[in-house]
């Protein structure tokens, strides 16, 4: 697991993963270089969550986190990305207002 050098990571390893950590002190070319693209991927996360959302409740984070992830995921390919919704929604069931807002219904984690 490559990540930088917060202290927060320290037990990776006691919890079986291989750390690779580097201490990258703001240095662009280092950031760019070990974890390529992740800061642009949080930055575009943060700004869609509190730019377009005004903020999300953690009730219902994993479903905008799914639907970030599939935008991202096809950002390249946005005629892919309307067929695959498409074929989503033809094959989903939407839960109503009742199941949604009591809890008895769970976002699917793909």
């Amino acid at each position: 697991m490559h990540t930088d050098g917060w202290t927060a990571y320290d037990d990776l390893e006691a919890l079986g993963y291989v750390h690779k950590p580097l201490v990258i002190d703001g240095d662009p070319e280092r950031i760019e270089a070990h974890l390529p693209m992740i800061h642009i991927a949080f930055s575009n996360l943060k700004s869609w969550l509190l730019g377009t959302h005004h903020g999300v409740s953690h009730r219902h984070l994993q479903a905008y986190l799914n639907e970030f992830v599939f935008r991202f995921n096809r950002r390249f390919y946005p005629m892919t990305a309307f067929n695959s919704a498409l074929g989503l929604a033809a094959h989903a069931s939407a839960p109503t207002y009742k199941k949604l807002y009591s809890g008895d219904w769970t976002h699917p984690a793909t």
